[in-house]
């Protein structure tokens, strides 16, 4: 029975990473081939505008959220998948899980979107309230790390079992999606402040997607997470109070050269 649980746990374990490596494969190519272009509030002026479709960008975003976001799920699908298969159900429950998952950071996606619409074709000089703008949002993210409704989110994202426990909606692959959406629904509460630094430093920034995506990870799953937390709430506010003091800095987060 133990080797039986431990093939199956590493098979969703194979699965959620081999996913999210393709998605990461995928989302650096199209970071490389629009290197030139803008993708966030810092790199206006300093880079061409930016055409790409809003299906095209729809598609990007789900990509970067399976990259950085099904590792960091990965304890919390094994615990559905635990339920799963005590009541005797095979593996289509598991799909939709993660199915219902995405669709709540995709339907989310709608957010940047209108944001890299409003942004994407200013051109050189950048507007003077750009720098002020990505200031805030870096502040603002940062306070949200400290407030009541990020612990509680975040309390659901760290406690699976717990959570897959007390939202159970049914057998079947559409119970597993409802279950799935409702933890996409907290993931987001968890998540979506440090996710709107992209939309300031670049929504193809690797080396910020990268560094969330540890931050995600560690404070969902680590034991110290909520410290983890905490010290990105600091570090992302400092850096928005930097760039409302030295507007000409916001570039520099935006791996422009300035």
């Amino acid at each position: 029975m133990g080797d039986v649980q431990s093939r199956a746990t590493a098979g969703v374990v194979a699965v959620l990473v081999g996913l999210a490596a393709v998605a990461w494969a995928i989302t650096a190519k199209q970071a490389l081939d629009m290197g030139s272009m803008v993708s966030g509030l810092g790199q206006v002026g300093a880079r061409m505008p930016n055409d790409m479709a809003a299906p095209l960008f729809m598609g990007m975003w789900l990509g970067m959220m399976a990259a950085m976001m099904l590792p960091t799920v990965a304890p919390m699908v094994l615990a559905h998948r635990m339920v799963v298969r005590g009541r005797g159900e095979g593996w289509l429950p598991t799909a939709g899980f993660v199915a219902g998952y995405l669709v709540v950071w995709t339907v989310i996606g709608v957010v940047p979107l209108l944001a890299f619409l409003g942004f994407r074709n200013l051109v050189d000089p950048a507007p003077a309230w750009v720098a002020p703008l990505g200031g805030l949002v870096l502040v603002a993210a940062g306070i949200y790390q400290f407030t009541p409704w990020k612990g509680a989110c975040l309390k659901a994202c760290r406690s699976p079992l717990n959570f897959i426990m007390t939202h159970d909606f049914g057998r079947g692959s559409r119970g597993a999606a409802l279950a799935g959406a409702s933890h996409g629904a907290w993931c987001l509460g968890c998540c979506w402040a440090l996710m709107s630094v992209l939309v300031v430093v670049g929504l193809m920034n690797l080396v910020w997607m990268v560094a969330l995506s540890l931050v995600f990870l560690l404070e969902k799953n680590w034991r110290y997470g909520v410290a983890v937390s905490r010290v990105a709430g600091v570090t992302v506010g400092l850096l928005g109070v930097v760039v409302l003091a030295q507007p000409q800095l916001l570039g520099l987060l935006a791996g422009v050269h300035v």
